[in-house]
């Protein structure tokens, strides 16, 4: 009879410590959807990075992020950024995606399959430590900070190395933010065509929203359905790297037959909430979910995301950054530039 109790009491213990972090995110993230509403060329997940990073640098809020809310930031950086991920797939529906005919579809393939190998290859060039190359590949590459954490659970990466992709996405998005925009008339672009550009090359659903609806409702259209296009293939690329880590960790548990074998712990080949998120994708498909459950759904991607990417955000330290981050920026730059022209070389292929 006493069990239960003790067993509830230990849980409420351990979950204590995480309401303050969970709360202050979930406050910042209703901060970034009122900035959103006032100016809307910001995206809301943006501006939940960006106070992350204030609230962690600035003197007043430092030594809160870095103590009693700590463990509730790292919590909602991690496992709330799985929870927005399911609910990402709520965005998809195969239909729209067929609509776009078999050679758009295999040029956008084209263009993530090139980004992601030329950016894991620069990363490599650039000497970028760790799982730094392939984080920065996948986000960059598929949706972002997304598919930053998806990639990091398939490959056991820590919290912490995650920090530097996630602050490299949300840079360079922000930039297309405001450079893109100005690149459509000198390069000649249609509405339709920089939608399409904009869709194929810009690396968050937000910052594709926010980029594309400068030039109309047109642009808007054909760069939501092209980019997400591009997040449908976070579930294979994942499958693929989680079926390579689990045998690259088979073959670093083989032992001669002289030593007693160990039973060797793997990552999943597919996570849950990546599983979650194709059955999210189905639903939508199918039609089997009314517009309120869709729309609920959207809110609580748009909460669950911002919070992590909140936590994130609140573990960059901008000095630390500049001394040891110079690398990366610049090949995250170099990647960003490489990106765009991929994909402007794909937008002219369509309308060939």
């Amino acid at each position: 009879m006493t069990a239960a109790p003790s067993a509830l009491g230990r849980r409420a213990s351990a979950t204590r410590p995480l309401v303050p972090g969970l709360a202050a995110a979930l406050a910042a993230v209703a901060v970034a959807l009122v900035v959103h509403g006032l100016v809307p060329v910001l995206p809301a997940m943006t501006v939940a990075v960006v106070l992350g990073i204030a609230a962690v640098n600035l003197p007043g809020t430092r030594a809160l992020c870095e103590g009693p809310l700590r463990a509730g930031l790292n919590f909602a950086g991690k496992h709330l950024m799985r929870v927005g991920i399911v609910f990402l797939g709520l965005k998809l529906s195969l239909g729209d995606i067929a609509h776009l005919g078999w050679v758009t579809v295999a040029l956008v393939v084209s263009v993530v399959l090139l980004s992601f190998a030329g950016t894991y290859c620069l990363g490599k060039l650039f000497r970028l430590d760790g799982d730094t190359p392939l984080l920065i590949a996948t986000g960059f590459s598929i949706c972002g900070a997304s598919a930053i954490g998806a990639m990091a659970a398939v490959r056991g990466t820590k919290h912490a190395d995650t920090v530097l992709p996630v602050a490299l996405v949300t840079l360079c998005g922000t930039l297309a933010i405001g450079v893109l925009p100005l690149l459509m008339d000198p390069l000649g672009l249609t509405t339709l065509q920089f939608g399409q550009w904009v869709g194929a090359g810009v690396h968050d659903v937000g910052q594709v929203v926010a980029t594309a609806q400068t030039a109309g409702t047109v642009a808007l259209s054909a760069a939501i359905v092209i980019k997400l296009t591009r997040v449908v293939l976070l579930a294979p690329m994942v499958g693929v790297a989680g079926g390579l880590e689990r045998r690259r960790q088979t073959r670093a548990n083989q032992m001669p037959a002289s030593i007693p074998a160990r039973t060797p712990t793997f990552p999943p080949v597919i996570p849950l909430f990546v599983v979650g998120f194709l059955a999210m994708i189905v639903l939508r498909t199918v039609g089997w979910l009314p517009p309120t459950l869709v729309d609920a759904g959207a809110t609580v991607q748009d909460l669950a995301l911002g919070a992590a990417l909140f936590g994130l955000g609140s573990s960059v330290r901008v000095r630390e950054l500049l001394r040891t981050g110079l690398r990366a920026t610049i090949m995250a730059l170099c990647s960003w530039a490489l990106i765009a022209a991929l994909a402007f070389g794909a937008v002219h292929l369509m309308g060939a």
